[in-house]
């Protein structure tokens, strides 16, 4: 049974982001069953005055008593947070498992991550809300599948951890995941010596990000109508129009109220993010809630010190335009003829992807720089470098030279002199 608490007063009134209850209801469901849970009964109850015993008040316990027991619930989701005395509350009232918004989550990453770095970071997080309810069961040392037990399983046995215990392990993690943070700036070093532009792809998760990263890349990430499809960041070469090669990187989703803990053990993998010469936030348009889903994913990036309204690095692409009417999609087309930053998509018709790719093209090649270079015809690398890291304007072939004028990135500039400064005529360089 899943449970969205309406609050109706108190610092939790906003809780939905002005959502609609129901909405956030079938978010919860979509959660549920994205780790093959089967949802039975799902209800929004509003709350007036919050009981910091229940959350709910004895009316509402008593009531949804009589729907678990009727439908042989096996395990309640609470669609917000509960202290761990709330929790033990209503586990005893209604005599089954209940887990909140934060356990469940952790849960599907649990399932969900597949590298070893996913995998510190899901149990860092799952470790900091298990520490705060001090010695709950932990069985993920125990557990064959994913997951870290917070829903029930093998291993059920309430294997109990101190703090200690748990303190030594968050230590210990903390310590792995600075070797993979120093791994990741020494990879982006590498790329930068390269280099190849990075464009990254954020958005609400179930936005459609890894449909469009296989659509761009050919790759086979997992992409499904499931929330949380996609946990581990993903990095494929992709060709531009231009001839000139990008890293394309497919990050993880992100989800209103996404837990505190998550955010933090999740830094070094949104570090990609920061990184990125180009953001492009992918939106489901056809999403009821798309505006809201948009406020979330720009509140998470601002806690990340990026802000939406840097022009210059970020596109909002509006997917799945082939879900809407034919109104509503020459309404979106309006606004993105206004505003160079919106670009409607549908990554699974293809449609509007070669303007998106476009776009990056000459946003990244605004960036650059044009030389005017005059080579002997004998220097065929030399050539050859300037056609793969730049883009070549202009090449005249003379009796004893070639003259070439390219748009190169600063820092291939640089490269291009100092690695190839014996090809350069003297007479003829760099104007």
């Amino acid at each position: 049974m899943v449970i969205h608490p309406a609050f109706k007063t108190g610092p939790r009134a906003q809780y939905s982001g002005g959502r609609s209850p129901e909405t956030r209801l079938e978010e919860a469901c979509g959660l549920a069953r994205a780790i093959d849970l089967n949802v039975v009964a799902a209800e929004v109850v509003r709350v007036g005055d919050p009981k910091p015993n229940t959350l709910l008040g004895m009316g509402n316990v008593e009531r949804l008593k009589a729907i678990v027991d009727a439908e042989e619930v096996g395990l309640i989701v609470f669609d917000a947070a509960l202290t761990p005395v709330q929790q033990r509350n209503l586990e005893t009232e209604w005599k089954v498992k209940v887990i909140d918004r934060t356990g469940l989550i952790l849960e599907i990453f649990g399932e969900r991550a597949r590298t070893r770095e996913g995998q510190m970071q899901v149990e860092l997080a799952a470790l900091s809300y298990q520490r705060s309810r001090l010695v709950r069961s932990w069985t993920h040392l125990e557990r064959q599948r994913g997951g870290f037990g917070f829903i029930g399983g093998p291993g059920e046995s309430q294997i109990e951890m101190d703090r200690r215990l748990i303190d030594e392990r968050i230590v210990r993690i903390k310590k792995d995941l600075e070797d993979v943070k120093r791994t990741r700036a020494l990879h982006r070093q590498a790329r930068k010596r390269v280099p190849y532009p990075v464009v990254a792809l954020v958005g609400y998760t179930n936005a459609g990000k890894s449909t469009l990263f296989n659509r761009l890349t050919r790759a086979t990430v997992m992409a499904a109508d499931l929330l949380f499809a996609t946990l581990d960041p993903t990095m494929r070469r992709v060709h531009l129009p231009s001839g000139r090669e990008i890293i394309l990187s497919d990050t993880v989703g992100f989800i209103s109220d996404l837990p505190t803990e998550l955010v933090a053990a999740f830094r070094a993998t949104l570090e990609e993010v920061l990184e990125a010469d180009i953001i492009l936030h992918v939106r489901d348009v056809a999403h009821p809630e798309t505006d809201g889903q948009k406020a979330d994913v720009e509140a998470v990036l601002a806690g990340l010190g990026i802000s939406h309204e840097v022009s210059d690095t970020m596109f909002e692409v509006l997917n799945k335009t082939d879900l809407l009417d034919e109104p509503a999609r020459e309404t979106l087309s309006a606004q993105a003829a206004r505003d160079p930053r919106l670009k409607p998509i549908s990554a699974i018709t293809g449609a509007g992807l070669d303007e998106l790719l476009a776009a990056v093209d000459q946003r990244l090649s605004a960036q650059r720089q044009v030389a005017e270079y005059r080579l002997r015809h004998e220097d065929g690398a030399a050539m050859a470098w300037l056609y793969a890291h730049g883009e070549v304007m202009e090449r005249t072939d003379g009796e004893t030279c070639t003259e070439m004028t390219v748009r190169l990135a600063p820092e291939d500039i640089q490269r291009f002199e100092r690695q190839f400064s014996g090809s350069v005529k003297q007479e003829g360089e760099r104007r």
